[in-house]
């Protein structure tokens, strides 16, 4: 995490933790001319556009007093979206009991992608049921873990 990430990150987490909502994701990027800031964020049952603007309102005010960043950009402070992938532990949690689709570094039960419903994240593995059948994917060859979308 960049100096300007972790910067925002402390300065969010008090704004986020007053509403009850979760810190996904903070990015720093710069994307032609313009530098842009995104802070992603969720809560149990979806982030709103009226939960994003009050979190903007509320972040911007604490940036522009403290100032990490000496030059221009925008603040985008959003949803990740349905389509993000896993990261958090408070993410395995919240989507206990739901259908993933977890994409692998290496074969196993010679598949690159495994969907199933999550049971549980620990240490040493991601819990699945397939079919019937309970199945260990060792943490250390998952690439991604997302929701798994069906139409």
């Amino acid at each position: 995490m960049s100096k300007i990430t972790k910067k925002v990150e402390e300065l969010v987490k008090p704004i986020l933790e007053r509403y009850g909502f979760d810190l996904v994701d903070i990015e720093f990027k710069k994307e032609g001319k313009s530098h842009f800031l995104r802070v992603y964020i969720d809560k149990p049952g979806g982030i709103t556009i009226d939960d994003c603007q009050l979190v903007s309102e509320e972040l911007s005010e604490k940036l522009d007093i403290v100032d990490p960043i000496p030059f221009s950009y925008y603040l985008e402070v959003s949803s990740p979206g349905i389509d993000r992938p896993l990261v958090t532990d408070r993410d395995f949690i919240r989507n206990k009991g739901r259908v993933v689709d977890v994409f692998l570094s290496q074969p196993f039960l010679n598949r690159t992608k495994i969907t199933g419903e999550l049971v549980e994240k620990n240490e040493k593995s991601l819990v699945l049921i397939v079919g019937k059948e309970k199945i260990d994917i060792p943490v250390e060859n998952i690439k991604k873990v997302k929701l798994a979308i069906r139409f």
